[in-house]
């Protein structure tokens, strides 16, 4: 076994990738031959759609050879190059391909149904077909699309333009670290001093970065509300009320859905509250800040596992999942679809991505901590995901929808962790994987539920006439801090200002598919832990999906209704037993 990944099923070397290249770039220009001919006939429409999958798992397969590159060496010109080149090939493909839909939608529904009786082997296309028509009502004519994308290209400018001013722009100045020492305060590392064990580092570190954005808070709050302006005028070009209904509609989500989780973890909150009523306890302090909150309570739990000894417990804690299971993630490991190994000009983070034409790869830096631990079983969820969807499925039929996409990863965290706790003798390693537990809790069901909740507000203000000043946008959002934090915390005014740092507050209702994704995981796992008759069996199917099904019929299967309270009853059950767990620990 090795960290290293194998990317010669993809491409066998650059002049392999580079033949495919010019291959593909001569294949898109035969799309312009079916425009105003998609209809002609059975075989005709069967004969573009085969082809126009051929060309994509193509593209998909080189895509992947490129950027898992590109992301090993950084500065390496030649997958610079060839992301580029590939960059360009997607444009133009998206440009002459642009009739295709509109032409589509000019025909009735009922009249693909009618070539599928002619050529029952259009059948496979049924389901990608009946989205693009679900999407008929509020698709415009081909004039009309045109100036909605030209619009929403500009629209896009407060994301690049709040993210350059927060990590660019802005200088957060110095503060002292644990050892009394200067230190520069960035946004990126900004984390590391909230979370300090010393509170005046904790302190220093939070009224140093607000202060600093509180300095452009009329240039953050114009951004801000201008996204949410454009958010809700698009919607309603597209015929929607808000922007909300269109985010939602789009990726096939009901409103419940949304109106559910922000109630229920409302309702729940006195229940989460404990966690800092402890943390309080445990760290002795008199007065509990919001940025207290982040302090870790135990000590940094420092044991190094190798990479052998890695795979052996993402193994033996995955087994609940069953044989096949094992045999394919074992499979993952033994024959290089992860590269693990720490390089200095590697991309950092992790991921995990697919070709349909040959399997899921991972990318991550394993530097031997327990984190990286869970962060390689995270990204195998991901790519157990992908290989039982596209094994499963047709090409068109294997990518299933982001509001499912951190379940399987979710799943796969929470067993580890699971497993790590009981199997564990070390009351410091127990200390830490509880608090660990419930930090991920805090940060994936309080802070994103939060964070959704504002989003919602904003846009419903913005929706009644009501101006987006910076005190509209920092009141609604002290609020919410106050409601969501309990009363045993104090919320420092300058929290106000989080709202202008916050990435997804640009991307238009994204934030409560974590939440959502993260409740789902945790009623699933605890199932299958828990021996719940079928409750294995409908997880793979579930993973075996794809997008055959809508998100939430798709997570029915695996026995979670995220419209229903008992969902987020049950995972508030599991916190406060994991809060009374800690508690005794310390006692």
């Amino acid at each position: 076994m090795q960290d290293t990944i194998d990317l010669t099923e993809l491409c066998k070397n650059n002049d392999d990738f580079v033949k495919r290249l010019n291959k593909l770039k001569k294949d898109v220009k035969k799309i312009k031959s079916y425009e105003g001919h998609l209809f002609d006939s059975a075989d005709k429409l069967l004969e573009y759609l085969e082809f126009d999958s051929k060309m994509s798992i193509e593209l998909e397969r080189i895509y992947v050879y490129a950027h898992v590159n590109g992301d090993l060496d950084l500065t390496d010109e030649v997958y610079q190059d060839y992301n580029g080149r590939l960059s360009e090939l997607m444009n133009q493909m998206g440009e002459i391909s642009s009739f295709v839909l509109p032409e589509i939608l000019s025909h009735s529904y009922e009249e693909f149904l009618s070539f599928c009786k002619q050529n029952p082997k259009l059948n496979k296309y049924k389901r990608m077909i009946k989205d693009l028509y679900r999407a008929k009502k509020y698709t415009k004519n081909k004039e009309e699309e045109a100036l909605i994308s030209i619009l929403t290209s500009s629209y896009d400018k407060p994301e690049d333009i709040s993210e350059l001013l927060i990590n660019t722009d802005i200088d957060y100045g110095n503060i002292k670290d644990e050892n009394n020492k200067d230190v520069h305060l960035t946004n990126s590392n900004f984390s590391s001093y909230i979370e300090s064990s010393n509170p005046r580092v904790r302190k220093d570190a939070f009224d140093a970065l607000y202060t600093q954005i509180k300095g452009h808070e009329n240039t953050f709050a114009s951004i801000l509300a201008t996204e949410v302006l454009n958010n809700n005028k698009i919607a309603k070009i597209r015929g929607f009320k808000e922007a909300r209904d269109l985010s939602l509609y789009r990726n096939n989500i009901s409103n419940k859905i949304y109106d559910s989780l922000v109630e229920n973890v409302s309702k729940n909150l006195p229940r989460f509250v404990k966690y800092f009523k402890l943390k309080k306890d445990i760290l002795g302090l008199k007065d509990f800040h919001i940025y207290d909150t982040y302090a870790s309570i135990t000590k940094e739990y420092d044991r190094k596992y190798s990479y052998e000894e890695a795979k052996d417990i993402i193994l033996k804690a995955l087994s609940v999942l069953g044989e096949d299971y094992i045999k394919t993630l074992t499979k993952a490991f033994d024959n290089n679809w992860i590269d693990a190994k720490i390089r200095s000009k590697k991309r950092s983070g992790a991921y995990c991505t697919c070709a349909y034409a040959t399997h899921p790869y991972v990318v991550a830096s394993f530097e031997g901590k327990l984190e990286d631990v869970s962060t390689l079983a995270h990204e195998l969820g991901h790519a157990m995901h992908y290989y039982y969807a596209q094994t499963s499925n047709s090409y068109q039929d294997y990518g299933y929808s982001i509001f499912v996409a951190e379940v399987a990863s979710q799943v796969n965290e929470i067993i580890l962790t699971d497993y790590l706790y009981k199997n564990s003798d070390n009351k410091e390693e127990k200390k830490y994987i509880l608090d660990t537990i419930l930090k991920r809790f805090k940060a994936t069901i309080i802070r994103q539920t939060m964070f959704a909740e504002f989003e919602d507000q904003i846009h419903k203000l913005d929706n009644k006439g009501v101006t987006l000043t910076k005190n509209v946008l920092t009141n609604t959002y002290y609020q919410l801090n106050q409601k969501y934090f309990g009363s045993d915390v104090i919320i420092d005014d300058a929290i106000k200002y989080e709202c202008f740092r916050i990435p997804h507050f640009y991307y238009n209702f994204y934030v409560y598919q974590y939440a959502t994704g993260y409740a789902a995981a945790m009623k699933i796992a605890m199932d299958i832990i828990a021996g719940k008759k079928g409750a294995l069996e409908n997880y793979l199917k579930f993973l075996k999906l794809g997008c055959t099904k809508s998100p939430c019929d798709s997570l029915k299967v695996a026995g979670v209704d995220m419209t229903k309270s008992e969902i987020y009853d049950d995972i508030f059950k599991v916190l406060e037993q994991r809060i009374s767990e800690l508690r005794k620990l310390y006692e």
